[in-house]
């Protein structure tokens, strides 16, 4: 999960030498490793997606798991699709929407409010377009059997510190009891994120099935995409 530069560059169609010149200006988010540079691919993934750089789909390709990974459709199935979210402000609109999502009965829900909002305070999970994607840092903190996303749409938009400054009304929220799954599920929504198709549905919004009948359409894409095929730039 973590990236050379050089595999950076390749993703980006850049070259090395613009992604040193971007570490050293403290513009994507990097770390230094013995001597060298690592780029998080969860991190990557969000940075290109709130700047709508484009990029190749290598950067959507999941890490080979151990047993089998579920896709945005199962994981919109197990987490739920609520409309008219209650809410004035971001922190009341992540607690309408912790409140929301199915959890099994041992999870402490203030305590997943208070990691969420750890997170918004690092840094803004809104990547634009009204959408925000708001996570925990740490998955392995929950004691969750499955990763799921809760789809959420508000009744009122609200301030979320978004680069292009639309207030976010679209949440997919993100839980998963390992590090691995959750990569695999914010891949698999940012790519969704990343779909005019999908994106209307979203933003219009549309009815749950409408929204399950396009995931189930991008997973047959991703799930069925050749390994080392033809890349393609998305936006």
């Amino acid at each position: 999960m973590q990236l050379h530069v050089r595999e950076v560059a390749r993703i980006l169609n850049v070259s090395e030498k613009t992604i040193y010149r971007w570490i050293k200006q403290g513009a994507i988010p990097a770390y230094r490793v013995q001597d060298q540079y690592r780029i998080h691919r969860a991190e990557l993934l969000e940075w290109v997606t709130r700047r709508k750089i484009k990029v190749t789909e290598e950067i959507f390709q999941e890490p080979e798991a151990e047993g089998v990974q579920p896709g945005l459709t199962s994981a919109l199935e197990a987490g739920g699709i609520f409309y008219r979210i209650g809410g004035r402000d971001r922190d009341s609109v992540l607690h309408e929407v912790v409140e929301s999502m199915r959890l099994p009965d041992g999870v402490d829900r203030e305590f997943l409010f208070q990691i969420i909002l750890a997170r918004e305070n690092m840094c803004s999970t809104a990547v634009g377009d009204g959408i925000a994607i708001p996570h925990p840092r740490s998955p392995m903190v929950l004691h969750v059997a499955r990763p799921s996303i809760t789809l959420c749409f508000l009744e009122h938009p609200v301030e979320f510190g978004a680069i292009d400054r639309q207030p976010v009304r679209v949440l997919f929220t993100l839980v998963s009891p390992t590090v691995r799954g959750h990569l695999v599920m914010l891949s698999r929504s940012l790519f969704a994120i990343h779909e005019q198709s999908f994106k209307q549905i979203i933003l219009t919004p549309g009815t749950r099935e409408e929204i399950l009948q396009e995931s189930r359409r991008l997973d047959e894409i991703l799930d069925n995409r050749a390994p080392g095929g033809e890349k393609r730039n998305v936006v």
